[in-house]
């Protein structure tokens, strides 16, 4: 019996079939090995893929012609018998150019009219081209950090790439967590002033005495403690990109120094009477309604049409429908790989939970939860027990402190309130204002008190009653 006749299939059809010739018409890679798990067959695409032909792997062991990182760990055919389950293993192949491909490996046993075992068969998937697919749909659903194939997002990635090549002013808007600061950083790092300084300052973080001297710098004897010369941020930026973040913030003082600087690009520091040409791009961002600013006398009107030449509104995540689930395996993949935990992704319960949620966070939210859960889960599926109390348990959720009658004494609650009702939503920014009161109220109106309850410096107590309109 001559090697054609030995393979060929019989039975199926009224004459016999060349096995591999029909195996060759199979895109998938195929190898059938004997019980001492040596080559019997290789089709054509096994050929493509290792670089060996038929006739140079017949009768070698399996190792040498899928030479992969199972041959050198565990072969999983070892300990495979005739009533084994088949095994699928994601894993590569070094062809005879040694290159290393990655591919998917599946095998089960074969059995004969008996039901011994008389062989395996493997199959080979060239996962190349899905790793590419991958690449080019991660760049489609994408620009810098941020993600997402919502129609919002889809328009801003495709508006981003353009901007960036431009020197104008831009505005961005958005809730708290959307991703302003991510968006910034993006354009900066797909302009051409990449090679510049990416500086940021965030207009609500310091004292309005000390934020003219960060922004504009000083001359030494400007004032009381400046005892050298210091560069501000905008000479600090010079080439690249000035990004100002919780603009809304900004004092009314500064804001008309800002626009004098948007207009004529000149710095002037405190003391100095010479100034300093710096080519510098501003870049804006801020959660606050500047229209319902200006109408209240807390913000130019000229500062926010100056800015807002090209405006980027980020939605909220709980408007971004399937953005949501791209996200949270996005940052479940970075976690997980950072943590080196065996996480196999979210119960169906867990998930559902996450999904049901309307994130008043945003993204930034949605990253300290799926932080926390690879945190907390050992391995294995993330179940609602390894989500913060305050997903699964609503009572404990955003809990402030008991306040005494002892302790409120000689300072109510009241004392508190601006004497306009905010009328606000149950927001970060809502919930935080209620904390500071109740902080307050048990520091029985002492600022200094009341920072250490809250564990903050003073001055960032102060500015946070001054945002929200707090009088004590």
């Amino acid at each position: 019996m001559n090697a054609s006749q030995e393979s060929q299939i019989k039975g199926l059809f009224p004459f016999p079939i060349d096995l591999p010739s029909l195996t060759d018409e199979i895109p998938l890679g195929i190898v059938v090995l004997d019980t001492d798990r040596r080559i019997v067959l290789i089709n054509r695409a096994v050929e493509a893929l290792s670089g060996f032909s038929m006739g140079d792997a017949s009768g070698l062991p399996c190792f040498n012609i899928v030479r992969s990182r199972l041959c050198v760990q565990k072969c999983p055919l070892k300990e495979m018998g005739a009533n084994s389950e088949p095994v699928c293993i994601e894993s590569d192949l070094i062809n005879r150019e040694r290159e290393r491909i990655p591919v998917l490996i599946n095998l089960s046993p074969i059995k004969d009219t008996e039901g011994r075992l008389a062989g395996f068969l493997e199959t080979v998937e060239d996962l190349r081209p899905l790793r590419e697919a991958d690449a080019t749909m991660s760049q489609a659903y994408g620009f810098g950090g941020l993600i997402g194939k919502s129609q919002a997002m889809a328009k801003i990635f495709q508006t981003l790439p353009l901007l960036a090549q431009s020197d104008s002013a831009v505005l961005i808007t958005g809730e708290t967590g959307t991703g302003k600061d991510v968006v910034a950083e993006a354009i900066h790092q797909a302009s051409n002033r990449v090679k510049g300084s990416f500086v940021k300052v965030n207009c609500g973080a310091l004292p309005e005495t000390l934020l003219e001297s960060e922004l504009f710098g000083h001359r030494k004897g400007a004032f009381t403690g400046a005892v050298e010369n210091k560069p501000g941020r905008f000479r600090l930026a010079h080439n690249g990109t000035l990004y100002l973040t919780e603009i809304g913030d900004l004092p009314l003082a500064l804001q008309v120094k800002l626009l004098t600087f948007l207009d004529d690009k000149v710095v002037y520091s405190l003391g100095s009477t010479k100034g300093f040409q710096a080519n510098v791009r501003v870049i804006a961002a801020t959660h606050r309604n500047l229209k319902l600013m200006v109408k209240d006398g807390m913000f130019r009107e000229d500062l926010m049409f100056r800015l807002n030449v090209v405006r980027f509104h980020l939605p909220p995540l709980r408007d971004r429908g399937d953005d949501i689930r791209l996200i949270l395996d996005h940052f479940l993949n970075i976690f997980k790989s950072r943590f080196r935990k065996d996480i196999k992704g979210l119960s169906k319960k867990a998930l559902r939970i996450l999904l049901d949620y309307s994130f008043p966070g945003n993204v930034r939210e949605l990253r300290n939860i799926v932080e926390y859960a690879v945190n907390i889960c050992p391995k294995g599926q993330i179940q609602p027990g390894h989500l913060p109390a305050y997903l699964t348990e609503p009572e404990s959720h955003y809990s402030l402190p008991e306040i005494t009658g002892e302790e409120t004494s000689g300072w109510t609650a009241s004392s508190a309130q601006s004497g306009k009702d905010h009328g606000e939503q149950k927001t970060w920014a809502s919930l935080e204002r209620d904390i500071i009161i109740q902080a307050l109220v048990k520091a029985r109106g002492r600022r200094s008190k009341a920072a250490a309850i809250l564990g903050w410096g003073r001055s960032t107590l102060w500015r946070k009653m001054k945002h929200y309109g707090i009088n004590a």
